[in-house]
């Protein structure tokens, strides 16, 4: 059986090319305004960057935020994202994390991603991308409007 080696690994935000970022989020500047408070972890396959996450996180009030994650096009249905948004998140509840929260558009892929990852609905920003964004994003010819906020909470382990 061929098994592909991968490695999950945090980097320093500035490791991470700007193209990889602009697949999850399709505005530079929106990147910019983030991307320097930012923790970075990424995927490898054979030491080729597959995908990359950016969180900010609070160590203090034990929480973080889910800013960007993507995954290479050629990659995608393979599994990489899985693996990176797993491994991630236990790492940060390693680190004493127990909430991570992020925003996404209120259909597509993402949200089932998501939710397939434990995060579950907080709460909804009304016209966030209308507001936010220069140039409006559509997904499967619907134009994505308000944001979904969604939370992942640590579970807690009985010693």
């Amino acid at each position: 059986m061929n098994t592909l080696m991968f490695e999950v690994k945090e980097l320093t935000q500035e490791q991470l090319p700007l193209d990889i970022l602009l697949l999850a989020d399709p505005e530079e500047a929106a990147i910019n305004v983030y991307r320097g408070r930012c923790h970075a972890f990424a995927v490898f396959m054979q030491d080729r960057l597959i995908g990359a996450t950016l969180i900010e996180v609070d160590q203090v009030n034990g929480k973080a935020e889910l800013f960007n994650i993507a995954i290479y096009p050629e990659y995608h249905g393979k599994g990489f994202g899985g693996v990176l948004l797993d491994e991630t998140l236990a790492e940060l509840a390693n680190r004493g994390i127990r909430s991570v929260e992020l925003g996404t558009g209120t259909f597509g892929y993402q949200l089932s991603f998501y939710q397939k990852h434990g995060f579950r609905v907080d709460r909804v920003i009304k016209n966030f991308f209308l507001d936010n964004y220069d140039d409006p994003i559509f997904e499967h010819g619907i134009q994505h409007k308000d944001m979904l906020r969604l939370v992942w909470q640590a579970e807690e382990i009985d010693e």
